[in-house]
């Protein structure tokens, strides 16, 4: 339920009374009982509301009786998301993304927005009404429309596509994923300066952002800030924001950001890590972040978290907490294991000695002729690269023991 009402002020109304049920099964007609159905009809005349919303996903047949007794409109949680994604779709992407996944929602429900059928149609053949030709031409507009839509959003995701490996081309890329209203958006900013949009809503971001995200010592990668998860997405939404999700799904790192300050956290690690499966981004290491680490004394859930996630970090997006490390841990991912080697270049090789010096931490250097030996710590991609740009390397050595420079 306060996933529920957050839901509902984001999408800007402000609720007024909350009604529960427990059923061991739905009602087929209203999903609740009839009686909960007459309960509800009065609390909408007392609080004189004017939309019901229901946490569940209801079928038409189902909004349309409960709305007879209530006379006011009724939304599902799937109808709910789709308001909310299309009231801040900003991208030419998401918003041809929302208006898909709203026809996909409208489509199975012509049939209940046209209820006065029965009072129009006969029956029969040749005495069909014209109610039941405006829902065979509806019917076609929707199919019609969303085979367009389709079509540009194929076009669109086609060209983001090229535009996304041209631009990654050469570079480590990290996604940033995890719950709506984690503080992704908050660690972006902080981490590359980007100034995008960082409220305290949920779904505040729907598109994808890249920045280069500069780690010190020469080192950068490319962050992207994704779309919240939420439980229970609907898979409406799910297929529509796959591709807006691409970014994750390619990302060499992602990192999950959670809001440890939330008591449902642990559940929506889970719908993190639920939804991440779904859309194909397995072969990534995940590096879990306990964010808002300012808004908690070392609750219940941190420690729980922290005892099953050992390897997780703890940080603040706000106030900076753990950003240092968090560098360090992204780096020792961009050079794929750190090594300490010695390594034998010719002193004219001025390409190959300055990207030791920008890329690497070097640790030491010997003179010998024309040749210059220097000790550094150098990851595994680094040390590909620097094999790939074709100079006067001599295969690395480890050090020798004591400090020597190795034979």
């Amino acid at each position: 339920m306060d996933e529920l009402r957050s839901l509902t002020k984001t999408a800007g109304a402000l609720p007024v009374a909350e009604m529960l049920q427990k059923r061991q099964k739905p009602s087929v007609k209203s999903f609740i009982g009839k009686g909960k159905v007459r309960e509800l009809a009065e609390l909408v005349k007392l609080h004189e509301a004017q939309v019901v919303i229901f946490e569940n996903d209801l079928s038409p047949a189902q909004i349309g009786n409960i709305e007879k007794v209530c006379e006011v409109k009724v939304l599902d949680r799937s109808e709910l998301i789709l308001d909310i994604f299309a009231g801040r779709a900003q991208t030419v992407e998401s918003r041809l993304q929302v208006e898909i996944a709203q026809l996909e929602y409208t489509y199975p429900r012509l049939r209940a927005m046209w209820s006065h059928l029965e009072r129009i149609a006969g029956g029969g053949v040749g005495t069909r009404g014209p109610g039941e030709q405006q829902l065979e031409i509806d019917r076609r507009i929707v199919q019609r429309k969303k085979s367009q839509l389709r079509k540009e959003l194929t076009e669109l995701q086609k060209r983001k596509t090229r535009e996304v490996q041209a631009r990654n081309k050469g570079h480590f890329t990290v996604g940033i994923v995890g719950y709506t209203n984690a503080g992704k958006s908050t660690l972006f900013n902080t981490v590359t300066d980007a100034g995008v949009l960082a409220e305290d809503k949920l779904f505040a971001t729907l598109g994808t952002r890249t920045r280069e995200w500069a780690l010190g010592q020469g080192d950068a990668v490319m962050l992207s800030d994704t779309v919240g998860f939420v439980r229970n997405l609907p898979h409406l939404l799910v297929a529509s924001f796959k591709a807006t999700l691409e970014e994750a799904v390619h990302s060499q790192l992602l990192l999950i950001v959670l809001d440890v300050s939330d008591p449902h956290c642990q559940r929506q690690l889970r719908t993190v890590n639920q939804v991440l499966d779904e859309i194909g981004a397995t072969d990534q290491p995940r590096l879990l972040l306990l964010n808002k680490t300012d808004k908690v004394d070392h609750n219940a859930d941190l420690l729980i978290l922290q005892k099953e996630q050992p390897d997780a970090l703890p940080i603040s997006a706000v106030t900076g907490e753990g950003l240092d490390t968090l560098v360090q841990r992204v780096r020792e991912h961009l050079h794929g294991g750190v090594q300490t080697l010695t390594l034998n270049l010719a002193q004219a090789d001025g390409k190959g000695l300055t990207y030791l010096e920008n890329r690497a931490q070097v640790l030491g250097r010997a003179y010998e002729g024309d040749r210059v030996k220097m000790t550094v710590n150098i990851g595994t991609r680094q040390l590909d690269e620097l094999r790939a740009m074709g100079g006067s390397l001599i295969e690395p050595q480890a050090p020798a023991a004591g400090g020597g420079w190795g034979r």
